[in-house]
C-alpha cells in the first residue's frame, strides 16, 4: 500500500513495480483523479515488467491486507520555499493524525515504512498512533543518506559502492553525522588507508557536508527528488519481504540505545 502519490510516492510505485517486488500494489491520494491517473499508467506499464502485479485505487480501510504500507505523504512547496524538512511537520503531521486510525480500523497488522518528513518524527508518530509492536515501524531517511555517502565515498576512491559499508546516523536533516570510525571497504577500515594512499586522504567533514547538501541540489534543480528515495524504499521492502535479516540504516524509536529512549534516530537496524 502507498500513501500518497506525489512525485516520491509514484516512482516508489514504479520501481516497486519494476523491480517485480510486489504482487498487489495498492495506490491511496486524496486527489481522485490523480491517483485513478497513476493507477492506469502503472497498469500500462505491467506487461514489460517482470512479474504480474495488479494496481489498484484503494481507500484508508482497503490497506488492512497488506504486508507493508509507505507513507510518502507531502506537500513540496513547503520544503522548496526553505529547504529545511522540518517545514513540512504541520502539514504532514495532520495527514497522519487524520488517516493512521482509519488504517488500522481496517485490521492493519504489517509494517509501516515512512519516507515522509521530517523523517524521524513522523515516523515516531506512526508508531505512536498505531500501536504497532516496535521494530514494525520504520524511516528511511538515514538510509538515503547514506546512499548518497556511499557513492560520494566510491567516486572518491575509485572502490565499488558495494564494496564500501558506511552509514549516516542521527536525524534525516542537518544534525546528521557520519561515524567514520566504522566506515570500511572490503572489510578494511578507513583508518587503515590514512597517509597510505592520497585517494582516501580527504577532508571528511567536507564529504559530510556534500553528502547532505546532495539532496538540496536535487530539489533546487528539479523540485523534488524521486529516484533516490524511490531505490532505498525498494531496498528496504526487499529486505523485509525476503526476510534478509540484512543490517541497513534506518529511523527507528529508541528503547535506551545511544543513550536514548523515546524518539526516533537514524541507527543501524537488523
Amino acid at each position: 500500500g502507498i500513501i500518497g502519490l506525489g512525485a516520491v510516492g509514484k516512482n516508489c510505485a514504479y520501481a516497486l513495480l519494476l523491480r517485480g517486488l510486489a504482487d498487489e500494489l495498492l495506490l491511496v491520494d486524496v486527489d481522485e483523479n490523480k491517483v485513478r491517473a497513476e493507477c492506469q499508467d502503472l497498469r500500462d506499464a505491467v506487461a514489460w515488467c517482470p512479474h504480474q502485479v495488479t494496481v489498484q485505487v484503494a481507500g484508508y480501510e482497503d490497506l488492512g491486507g497488506c504486508d507493508i504500507i509507505v507513507n510518502s505523504v507531502g506537500n513540496m512547496k513547503l520544503l522548496l520555499e526553505t529547504m529545511d524538512r522540518v517545514d513540512e511537520l504541520h502539514f504532514n503531521i495532520a495527514q497522519v493524525n487524520d488517516f493512521i486510525p482509519k488504517v488500522m480500523a481496517g485490521g492493519f497488522n504489517g509494517i509501516f515504512i515512512n519516507i515522509s518528513n521530517p523523517c524521524d518524527i513522523i515516523t515516531w508518530q506512526v508508531a505512536h498512533l498505531s500501536g504497532l509492536p516496535r521494530g514494525r515501524v520504520f524511516g528511511t531517511g538515514t538510509g538515503l543518506d547514506s546512499a548518497r555517502l556511499i557513492n560520494l565515498l566510491s567516486m572518491q576512491t575509485g572502490v565499488a559502492h558495494r564494496s564500501i559499508q558506511a552509514m549516516m546516523m542521527g536525524e534525516h536533516g542537518a544534525a546528521i553525522m557520519v561515524p567514520w570510525s566504522q566506515v570500511s571497504l572490503g572489510g578494511k577500515l578507513l583508518d587503515a588507508f590514512d597517509g597510505k594512499d592520497p585517494r582516501f586522504d580527504f577532508d571528511r567533514m567536507a564529504m559530510r557536508k556534500k553528502a547532505e547538501e546532495n539532496a538540496y541540489l536535487v530539489l533546487g534543480g528539479k523540485k523534488c527528488t524521486e529516484y533516490g528515495i524511490s531505490t532505498t524504499l525498494c531496498r528496504v521492502a526487499e529486505i523485509v519481504l525476503h526476510g534478509e535479516k540484512a543490517i541497513i540504516p534506518a529511523s527507528m524509536i529508541m528503547d535506551g540505545e545511544y543513550g536514548e529512549s523515546g524518539l526516533c534516530a537514524g541507527v543501524p537496524v537488523l
